[in-house]
Formats: C-alpha cells, structure tokens, sequence
C-alpha cells in the first residue's frame, strides 16, 4: 500500500515544533479588522498551538 500524501493546504498553514506540538496561526485575522477591538487585535498576532482535542483530527492529514 503506498503512503498517504501530506494535504499542502495543512502544511501551509502549521508548523510542528521541536517538542511535537503543532503551532498555527489565530483566527478571525483575515477582514473586519475596524470592528475588532485593539486588544484582540494585538493577541491574536502571535501563534499558538493546536489543542489536543484537534490534533486527533488532523493526524491522518500530515
């Protein structure tokens, strides 16, 4: 059987760290930036890592 291929689309968007945790990117970034306050604004810049209860959905895809 051959192996699975990665989904790029994940790839793009994830990155696993030294330790095997999964760092992503926040949401609610993309548009409607005026209607946010600065507050969630500046918090969500950084990343953050993916919960446990995720990662068992997207093993099968990386």
């Amino acid at each position: 059987m051959p192996k699975m291929k990665t989904k790029s689309a994940l790839t793009k968007r994830i990155k696993v760290s030294n330790s095997g945790k999964i760092k992503r990117g926040q949401a609610y970034r993309s548009h409607l930036a005026q209607n946010k306050s600065t507050k969630q604004k500046r918090q969500s810049r950084k990343q953050d890592f993916m919960d446990p209860s995720d990662l068992k959905r997207f093993k099968g895809l990386f």
